[in-house]
């Protein structure tokens, strides 16, 4: 399937979405050529070019995810000028893994004039960098940024990535039934607002289900050799590991487990939704379960056209965090149609009415505390791809 067919699929439907559900009136009195245009919803004309600006980890330790949300957001920003009526002028900067770096990544934007601003990639990132957006108000959409206390920095912030919160009570329950689990030891990356925001969603999740934390062992995200840890962890006799890493961490880590003699059940949390684990565990990968807000295997018509529109564009298949830049995109067209308008107050409006909006993730909704809700996953890995856990 072409990337000319995905965006029929993928901007068509939602374009026809938002002109059936939003009746705006623009302002009378805007400038020809101005970021306010006239109609709405798949009749919405804006003269000039809304600009979208991006800050994503292309280098440093989350390189691995924002190369693939650069991939996705790109191709979706294609997708959409095909569309016609809107067109985005889309920058990407690297927020270099580092929040001082994406500080000054977000000022630049917010000076030149960004209407809405995706990113950066890191929770523990978007920490620093969100209050910036929030003073200078700007509209900011989190499309990786799961921690808790993320959109509380501010009613400019919203977030299409389901939180830590969404979807690890679900993982645990499913590990729990599948596998009788009734004592674990947990590991997780203690430096990182991420990876410290799913251990403490697994913490209360274990603690829901009345399962016994022998062990909790802390780590660093930068950390690749975790035997000491491990043979620890082995003496316990657990029934299963559960872990909240990246994946940098997180494929030295499972196999090394493996390596070791540890075969219980590694139980990983939204750091290890990405084919990276498998490619670079290997056989080690087996049998992991990974809670996730997107699956390859969905057969939602627009995700089965964006995988195949991404796979031929990229030469390699897209990943959760691709798919939810993707989405973004879906997302931010329809807040801007809605109103038809650029502007950032106009954004942030059409973002807070986000109700069962069509995207490559499912219909998603935004809540009235600006996050994400659509139907959450628990994953396998199985034959070296992931697969619905049964």
């Amino acid at each position: 399937m072409s990337a000319r067919h995905l965006t029929a699929v993928a901007g068509g439907s939602l374009l026809l979405l938002a002109l059936a559900a939003c009746s705006p009136t623009p302002s009378d009195d805007a400038e020809a050529g101005g970021l306010v245009g006239t109609g709405a919803g798949a009749d919405c004309v804006i003269d000039a070019e809304v600009p979208i600006a991006a800050a994503f980890s292309l280098t440093g330790g989350a390189a691995q995810y924002g190369a693939g949300q650069k991939n996705a957001l790109e191709m979706a920003v294609d997708d959409l000028n095909e569309v016609g009526g809107v067109t985005y002028a889309l920058t990407v900067e690297d927020d270099a893994t580092d929040p001082q770096q994406a500080i000054q990544v977000f000022d630049g934007f917010i000076g030149d004039g960004a209407s809405i601003i995706i990113g950066p990639t890191l929770s523990n990132t978007a920490k620093q960098t969100d209050p910036v957006a929030q003073e200078a108000g700007v509209p900011v959409l989190g499309v990786s940024n799961t921690a808790a206390g993320i959109t509380e920095i501010g009613d400019y912030i919203f977030r299409d990535s389901l939180t830590e919160d969404a979807v690890i009570p679900q993982t645990v329950a499913a590990a729990v039934d599948k596998f009788g689990l009734e004592k674990v030891v947990v590991m997780y990356s203690n430096d990182d607002a991420f990876t410290e925001s799913g251990y403490q969603a697994f913490a209360a999740a274990l603690e829901d289900e009345g399962i016994e934390v022998i062990e909790t062992l802390t780590f660093s995200k930068t950390d690749t050799d975790f035997r000491a840890l491990l043979d620890k962890a082995k003496q316990s006799s657990p029934d299963a590991l559960v872990v909240s890493a990246l994946v940098e961490a997180a494929v030295p880590l499972v196999t090394q487990a493996r390596e070791i003699g540890i075969d219980a059940p590694i139980v990983g949390g939204n750091g290890f939704n990405s084919p990276a684990l498998i490619e670079g565990a290997g056989e080690a990968a087996e049998g992991v379960i990974v809670g996730a807000a997107w699956n390859s295997a969905s057969d939602n018509e627009q995700n089965v056209a964006f995988i195949e529109a991404y796979t031929e564009r990229f030469d390699g298949a897209p990943d959760q965090f691709a798919a939810q830049s993707y989405a973004g995109m879906q997302i931010i067209d329809h807040a801007v149609r809605a109103n038809c308008s650029g502007e950032r107050e106009d954004i942030k409006a059409g973002l807070g009415d986000i109700t069962d909006v069509p995207t490559v993730l499912g219909d998603v909704s935004i809540n009235e505390n600006r996050d994400a809700e659509h139907e959450a996953l628990v994953q396998v890995v199985e034959g070296g791809k992931f697969a619905i856990l049964d």
